[in-house]
């Protein structure tokens, strides 16, 4: 089986506001990267927007590692949130309903092909490619954002 990295990050200008998300896939020496705009968005949203739109270019099941430094998205797979909103009904501990459910369940659709190892990394520090995926993240807002 193939061991891939994928490097993720997601950014809001405002929240909710202008929204992007960067990402790098890699394979050996090979590096592939991508990012993309959305409006009206949250900066969770595009956390998770980051991790989909990057295991949608991977076109086999893989050993895969995902590089994120979004507490919110590796520790709902680390501390098995997501086992406990499943079981629940969607709802939370506090039984209020789980914030953006349809990314959660594309998400977890998306990895069920691949054997998954999450991994949370400080943001804006000392990893490359973290640092990059943050650029192509913020790169999005600015090109696309609306002037008034």
């Amino acid at each position: 089986m193939k061991i891939v990295d994928l490097y993720t990050d997601g950014a809001c200008s405002g929240n909710p506001g202008d929204g992007g998300y960067g990402g790098i896939l890699i394979y050996n020496k090979h590096k592939k990267e991508y990012s993309g705009y959305k409006k009206n968005t949250t900066n969770n949203q595009m956390e998770l927007t980051a991790v989909i739109e990057g295991l949608k270019l991977i076109k086999e099941p893989v050993e895969l590692n995902i590089y994120s430094d979004s507490a919110y998205v590796v520790n709902a797979f680390t501390c098995n949130w997501i086992d406990t909103w499943i079981q629940n009904n969607w709802k939370t501990a506090n039984k209020k309903p789980v914030q953006n459910i349809e990314l959660w369940k594309e998400l977890i659709e998306l990895t069920l092909p691949h054997k998954v190892t999450w991994h949370k990394v400080k943001g804006h520090a000392d990893n490359e490619f973290n640092n990059r995926c943050d650029q192509l993240a913020t790169s999005e807002i600015s090109k696309n954002k609306t002037v008034y």
